[in-house]
């Protein structure tokens, strides 16, 4: 009787074919007790595939996670492919959690094929743009319930966002849209200066603010600033499961929660943009009077004979536009957080990158079209 705790221990067993190496743990396995080493089972052995199987462990705790994460160390390490197919799926998420919170100094993770990691890869965008698709749905379908039944429509929250993504911004948009016109400015005189055409600096900062950079400098501001706030917002709430009883409560989370956030940066957006342009203008203005001595008032007319209605409406379009992009990355990215601090954090650092990358691509994609159609 005295035999049976020893073969209810931690043990392991290996079985060689060829350079495939299969590992097989059973009994039981607490940090408490003595537990196999991974080095001692290889016994200077190099093999190029490494199989991982538990079927036969009885109860475990976390040393059976340090055995498997010392093989998948190893593999890492050696090149060899670490197959944990045939692990249950709760070890395999404790496995990861475990591999991400420790740094490698390995610089490529060579225990996967390029066939393996292209798959994976594949599926995670897959899986991702799915994702977006679905929210991106429920956010157009919650509009349209907004259009049908608008005092269904928490009007209350969305006054509040907006003073928050609107009236509270004006400080820090008045000052990068000024130095955005005067960093314009002085760009532009030095090359007009040389040919005696200092009026034309005008034109330039006109046509250059109203169109684009009053647009975009409002929305990078507003990324950073709002973008990551309601990223943080949301992603806090998941983690104190403040949504999950939203949802409980049979309450959509997006027509609770994103919808006003939407709605709020779709308004104030090119309401800013069009203050940022005003102070990008006088910004350039200030510059041709203290540098070039353009009087305000020629340099007015000038900026007026420059820039059109049509060129005023191209910059407010890309607003609401830009302000869609700022609300669903970070209303987003806040839903799709981890629930720790952590999580939080990194919710809101992807939010501002997510945002800043669609401003970029939309941008691109907008000057194409205007283009085409000849704006």
């Amino acid at each position: 009787m005295a035999a049976l705790p020893e073969l209810r221990n931690a043990r392991v067993s290996d079985r060689l074919d060829g350079n495939k190496l299969e590992v097989s743990l059973a009994g039981v396995w607490r940090i408490t007790e003595p537990q196999p080493s991974w080095k001692d089972l290889l016994a200077g052995r190099n093999p190029t595939r490494v199989r991982l199987r538990v079927e036969e462990v009885e109860r475990w705790d976390s040393s059976l996670l340090l055995f498997l994460f010392d093989v998948q160390q190893w593999c890492r390490a050696s090149g060899a492919y670490c197959d944990i197919d045939s692990l249950p799926e709760k070890v395999r998420a404790l496995l990861a959690q475990l591999a991400a919170s420790h740094e490698t100094s390995v610089p490529f993770d060579r225990s996967q094929s390029f066939l393996d990691t292209v798959g994976t890869a594949t599926l995670d965008l897959t899986q991702k743009t799915r994702a977006i698709s679905q929210f991106v749905g429920e956010c157009v379908l919650g509009a349209g319930k907004l259009v049908k039944s608008p005092h269904k429509f928490r009007w209350r929250d969305c006054v509040e966002e907006m003073q928050a993504c609107g009236a509270m911004a004006v400080p820090i948009v008045s000052l990068i849209s000024f130095l955005t016109g005067v960093t314009l400015a002085y760009t532009g005189a030095l090359v007009l200066r040389q040919y005696g055409g200092d009026i034309y600096v005008a034109d330039l900062i006109g046509l250059a603010v109203v169109r684009e950079m009053g647009a975009v400098m409002t929305a990078v501001v507003l990324a950073g600033r709002t973008g990551a706030a309601f990223a943080a917002t949301l992603g806090n709430m998941k983690a104190n499961e403040e949504i999950d009883a939203l949802e409980t409560l049979g309450i959509s989370p997006v027509n609770f929660l994103v919808l006003p956030r939407l709605l709020a940066l779709g308004v104030m957006t090119p309401l800013l943009t069009l203050y940022a342009n005003a102070l990008g203008i006088l910004g350039g203005m200030a510059v041709s009077l203290g540098v070039l001595n353009i009087p305000p008032t020629a340099y007015w007319i000038e900026t007026g004979t420059a820039v059109s209605l049509s060129d005023v409406a191209v910059g407010v379009f890309k607003a609401v536009a830009f302000g869609l992009i700022i609300g669903l990355s970070g209303c987003l990215r806040g839903l799709q957080a981890e629930r720790s601090a952590a999580g939080v954090g990194r919710a809101a650092t992807s939010a501002v990158v997510t945002a800043i990358l669609l401003l970029v691509v939309a941008d691109a994609v907008f000057a194409v079209l205007f283009n085409v159609v000849g704006w």
